[in-house]
C-alpha cells in the first residue's frame, strides 16, 4: 500500500514525512473487535503533528516508520470478530487511537468501537472530519448539560469550538464563546448566542458580569485566560463543572494545567468541579452526532480539503493554528 510516513521524531513533520509506494499493511486480528478498513479521507489533527515531533520521547512512544492520522472515513475489507453491527462493503467513518499505522496510510486497522457506518446523505469528506473534534466535542458537553443550560466555550472558532457551539445548541443550551475578532461572526453563525472577543475584552471579568449562570464551562484554549478556572466560583454555578480540553505544549500551559488539577482554593486554586478530559472512542457517539448532521443540526467545519499529494501543504496549513475548520485529505478516490 501507499502510506505517508515519517521515520524519526525529530524536526518539522512537513519536512520529515515521505510518500512511501510499498509500505506495510497492518495486519488485523481476526479475534478482536476489529477491521480492517480502505481508507478514502482522513483529517488532520494537531496532535497528529505534536506527536511526530516530539523529539527523543517521540522516538521512543512511536514504533517507525510511522503514518499520522486518526480520523478517517473508508469502505470495510475485513472483519475481526463476528459482528451483526458491521459488514465488508461498508462505507464507515470514525477514529483510531494514536497507532504506528494512522490514517495517512491507504488501509488501517480500526476499533469497531471507534467506527460507525455512514448514513446515506451525509458526505465521506464531512465525515472523515468528524472523529476527534466532534468526539471531544460531544463528550464535554452531552454528558454535563441539560437543556436550557448555559455553557461557557473558550475557544470557540477552532473544529473542536464549532462542534461544540452546535452541539451545544442541538441538546437545547445557552452558549457564549470566546474568540478573535474575525471569527465573531463564524461562531455566531455556528449558533453562538455570545461572542467574548478576547483581543479587545477581559473573558474572565465579561463572564463574572454575566452572573453565576454557566452550568458548564468547556476550556479549548489552556492558558489564556490564567485565572479562567481560578475565578470560575464567580460565574459557574457550585454544581457546574470545568472541562480542560486543550492547550499547547508549552511550560506556561504546564504550570497552568497543574495549578488547575492540584492548587488548593486556599493557596489560591479553584474551588469548581476540574475534568481534565481524554477524547474516548464510542460509536454510539459517533452515530448520534451523524444523526444531527444528517438532520441539518450539526455542519462539519471543513477549511480546506488536499489531495493525497499534497500533504506536506496540508500539515503545513494545520500547524499555521489559523484555521477556521477540520482540513481533509483525499487518500482514495471517493
Amino acid at each position: 500500500m501507499k502510506a505517508w510516513q515519517y521515520s524519526s521524531s525529530s524536526g518539522a513533520l512537513e519536512k520529515t514525512i515521505h510518500l512511501v509506494p510499498n509500505a506495510t499493511k497492518p495486519t488485523l486480528n481476526p479475534t478482536k473487535p476489529e477491521m480492517l478498513v480502505q481508507v478514502t479521507s482522513m483529517s488532520l489533527n494537531p496532535a497528529d503533528y505534536k506527536l511526530a515531533e516530539m523529539g527523543f520521547l517521540g522516538n521512543i512512544v512511536m514504533s517507525k516508520p510511522a503514518s499520522p492520522g486518526m480520523d478517517f472515513s473508508g469502505r470495510v475489507v475485513t472483519l475481526g470478530q463476528e459482528t451483526d453491527v458491521f459488514k465488508i462493503g461498508d462505507v464507515v467513518f470514525g477514529r483510531l487511537e494514536s497507532t504506528q499505522f494512522g490514517t495517512l496510510g491507504q488501509f488501517v486497522v480500526a476499533a469497531y468501537d471507534g467506527c460507525a457506518v455512514l448514513p446515506e446523505g451525509v458526505d465521506v469528506d464531512h465525515a472523515a472530519g468528524v472523529g476527534t473534534a466532534g468526539l471531544t466535542a460531544y463528550q464535554t458537553i452531552v454528558p454535563n448539560v441539560k437543556a436550557g443550560d448555559r455553557v461557557f466555550i473558550n475557544g470557540g472558532s477552532g473544529s473542536v469550538g464549532a462542534f461544540g457551539i452546535q452541539i451545544a445548541k442541538a441538546v437545547g443550551c445557552h452558549v457564549t464563546v470566546s474568540c478573535s475578532t474575525a471569527k465573531m461572526e463564524l461562531c455566531k453563525l455556528y449558533g453562538a448566542d455570545e461572542a467574548i472577543d478576547y483581543t479587545t475584552t477581559d473573558v474572565t471579568q465579561k463572564l463574572i458580569e454575566n452572573g453565576l449562570v454557566y452550568s458548564l464551562v468547556v476550556d479549548n484554549v489552556g492558558a489564556s485566560p490564567t485565572d479562567l478556572y481560578t475565578s470560575a466560583d464567580k460565574f459557574l454555578l457550585p454544581a457546574g463543572k470545568f472541562v480542560q480540553v486543550g492547550g499547547s505544549a508549552s511550560l506556561e500551559t504546564a504550570k497552568v494545567y497543574m495549578s488547575r488539577l492540584f492548587l488548593p482554593r486556599i493557596l489560591g486554586g479553584g474551588s469548581r468541579k476540574f475534568e481534565a478530559f481524554f477524547t474516548r472512542n464510542s460509536r454510539d457517539d459517533l452515530e448520534r452526532i451523524a444523526g444531527w448532521i444528517i438532520d441539518g443540526k450539526v455542519k462539519v467545519p471543513v477549511e480546506q480539503v488536499f489531495e493525497y499529494g499534497d500533504v506536506p501543504k496540508a500539515i503545513e496549513l494545520l500547524k499555521g493554528g489559523k484555521s477556521k475548520g477540520k482540513i481533509i485529505v483525499h487518500v482514495a478516490d471517493k
